[in-house]
């Protein structure tokens, strides 16, 4: 017999749903600005569960452009929420811890 992969073994089906955080605040120009990001997996057990998310941000690589940005308001953020959640290409992403935040489930 041949033999075909599990869906539920790839990588992509092993984690199931999750909450992307995007968190903005402003900074001491008062521009908008993100504040950090960070990505959960929903619980899929009936029950509250507490889940903390270490929350980070982008860095500018040279210090060049981390004066820059902080002068124009303009810091490095993600376009694309899936960068967060997925990780790949995150690996070569310069990126800060910036605190936690706790997120409570109510799953039925």
């Amino acid at each position: 017999p041949a033999l075909v992969p599990d869906p539920s073994s790839h990588p992509r089906f092993l984690a199931g749903p999750q909450i992307v955080l995007s968190v903005y605040g402003p900074d001491f120009f008062g521009h908008d600005v993100v504040r950090g990001y960070g990505a959960v997996h929903v619980p899929f057990v009936p029950g509250r569960h507490k889940r903390t998310i270490a929350m980070f941000v982008p860095e500018s690589t040279s210090r060049l452009q981390q004066l820059t940005s902080w002068f124009t308001g303009r810091r490095p953020e993600f376009t694309d929420p899936k960068v967060v959640a997925q990780g790949e290409g995150r690996e070569v992403t310069r990126v800060r811890s910036q605190g936690f935040v706790t997120v409570s489930f109510n799953v039925m």
